[in-house]
């Protein structure tokens, strides 16, 4: 749909396009003695400004009568005509890019109501959308192509019923209308350029700089002070891996887009979560993250002070609860492994939430936060050694046949309940009971014998571990 020959429900006015500003959704006109024009009766209009009447309609109600179906219009509007856009994600579509144009569209009845030109920082939604799309890879021609579609369907669509005494007031319409689109692209423009300034001319530039000197052990004080921080007495380092988000295997879905879009939504998140405290280094898939911890003289090194986070729970509580936070404003699961440190001591800190990762991946933790304490056993026989290779050797009998050792696995993983088991399996229990003594014949291991458990749960986290590669 273009946007041309659209429908009498609404056709409108594009996401990236108009002003965002506040709107009364009932504008109220009052009669004239001007054939086509009703004054403004609200407060703050523009002295002697007059509402145009399109077709025997303020211009204002027009807009108003039908906003969303009018902003589904403009998206699809979008979509027909500049094609690039169809690489977002249709969440996004019919998400964000549609509720602005909704938002939008009542900001750009305001404005024909009242006459009132847009300040600059009405604008700041506009400029913000396109710093969004210089992020996802759009080009800037594309972003501004969409405001001048925007205006266009919003044109038409106030304008299908004007008769020919409407002159004037149309005139008068597409002056305003002109400024919004003046306003919008320079916007628009200001945002997307601003996106695609050299990294080294941000601000952000000195906290990454801090950043890799933490990384690297050397002294912070200075790249702290060019940040304009100050170094807490420790630092939690976090590790994160984040899976893919369903949009970035979708089909006709640009997958980089969307992996960006995810991306972006962890890391604002994460700083709102953080008060923008945090020093990351993260792409789609995951990366370092540090966050300032306070600290008390008798703290474990792997104990952060329970005053570090925040006023309401441990700080671990509170990295976990921030971890799940960002997963779902993500779209996707976190895994996210953590170790406590003084600054100097960030590079074992961050050696160690890799490895801890590693652990947490290769035996298939659930998503959430873990620490060293959370994976004593696993990490410990994740070490090469040789009684990690004796330990594994001893489920060898059961290679040959997997569908032992996933029984074994799931029935030590259900508290060695025989029904849970074969729930979980899709078994009858008397499969099951069957399938635990042929264990038990082929390894000299009883799972229903107290002394044995032991030395399966170590066996079986050998075995993994031996299995395991490291991702790095």
């Amino acid at each position: 749909m273009t946007g041309h020959n659209a429908p009498d429900r609404p056709p409108g006015a594009v996401p990236d396009a108009v002003p965002h500003r506040a709107s009364d959704p009932s504008p109220g006109a009052t009669p004239n003695t001007a054939p086509n024009t009703t004054p403004s009766d609200k407060p703050g209009a523009t002295p002697g400004w007059h509402v145009p009447l399109i077709g025997g309609r303020p211009a204002d109600r027009r807009l108003l009568g039908g906003v969303r179906e009018l902003a589904e219009t403009v998206v699809a509007a979008l979509l027909d005509r500049v094609p690039v856009y169809r690489r977002l994600p249709r969440e996004q579509l019919t998400g964000e890019l549609t509720r602005d144009t909704e938002l939008r569209i009542r900001a750009l009845a305001h404005a024909v109501r009242t006459g009132l030109p847009a300040p600059d920082e009405e604008f700041t939604a506009v400029r913000e959308a396109a710093t969004r799309r210089a992020e996802e890879g759009l080009p800037l021609d594309a972003v501004l192509l969409a405001h001048h579609i925007g205006l266009e369907v919003c044109w038409e669509f106030i304008t299908r019923h004007a008769r020919d005494g409407d002159a004037a007031d149309l005139l008068a319409l597409n002056r305003l209308l002109l400024d919004q689109l003046r306003q919008a692209t320079t916007a628009a423009g200001a945002g997307y350029l601003d996106e695609r300034r050299p990294t080294g001319d941000r601000r952000s530039s000195a906290r990454q700089s801090l950043l890799i000197a933490l990384l690297a052990g050397t002294p912070a004080d200075e790249a702290a002070a060019r940040a304009g921080l100050r170094l807490p007495p420790r630092y939690a380092v976090l590790c994160l891996s984040v899976a893919d988000h369903p949009d970035e295997t979708a089909a006709g879905v640009d997958p980089g887009v969307a992996a960006r879009r995810k991306l972006r939504r962890l890391v604002a998140e994460l700083d709102h979560r953080t008060r923008q405290s945090a020093l990351t280094a993260l792409t789609p898939s995951g990366g370092l993250v540090l966050v300032p911890l306070g600290a008390t003289r008798d703290e474990r090194p792997e104990r952060p002070s329970e005053h570090a986070c925040a006023p309401d729970g441990t700080p671990w509580q509170q990295l976990a609860a921030t971890v799940a936070a960002t997963a779902r404003a993500a779209g996707t699961p976190v895994l996210a492994a953590a170790a406590a440190a003084a600054p100097a001591e960030v590079p074992g800190a961050a050696a160690l939430a890799h490895e801890v990762l590693d652990v947490a991946r290769a035996f298939s933790r659930p998503p959430g936060l873990h620490r060293l304490d959370d994976v004593l056993l696993e990490y410990q026989l994740t070490r090469p050694s040789q009684a990690r290779s004796r330990l594994a050797a001893l489920l060898e009998p059961l290679a040959d046949g997997g569908e032992l050792l996933t029984t074994l696995r799931t029935h030590l993983a259900g508290g060695l309940n025989r029904r849970h088991t074969a729930s979980a399996l899709h078994l009858h229990p008397n499969t099951v009971d069957y399938r635990l003594r042929r264990i038990a014949a082929l390894t000299g291991l009883d799972p229903a014998r107290p002394a044995d458990l032991l030395r399966i749960a170590a066996a079986i986290a050998a075995r993994t571990a031996e299995q395991a590669t490291p991702v790095r």
